[in-house]
């Protein structure tokens, strides 16, 4: 399948004291990391992401899951996390 182009535009959008105010949710400007991404959008001399208000906060623990510039690394240590209670019943069963 292929992607499709599609231009996002902050059509109707005002700006505040509060900052950028669309569709009724305040958004913040972009941090360094969204640099790069399809999803900014420049209104007024400032970039905004239209997917998510507070981009900030999605590059706080890791990659952001909408960026499209950039990807989560997968661990590569071969450890899987094991549920606790799992794990004791298998040591009671002795596997």
């Amino acid at each position: 399948m292929a992607k499709k182009n599609v231009t996002v535009s902050l059509e109707g959008a005002v700006k505040t004291d509060a900052g950028l105010t669309y569709k009724g949710v305040i958004m913040e400007p972009v941090v360094d990391q969204c640099e790069g991404c399809d999803r900014v959008v420049t209104f007024e001399d400032n970039t905004y992401c239209p997917t998510y208000a507070q981009p900030s906060i999605k590059w706080s623990k890791g990659v952001c899951n909408f960026a499209t510039h950039a990807r989560a690394e997968v661990d590569k240590t071969g450890k899987v996390k094991v549920n606790p209670l799992k794990a004791s019943k298998r040591a009671a069963r002795g596997r």
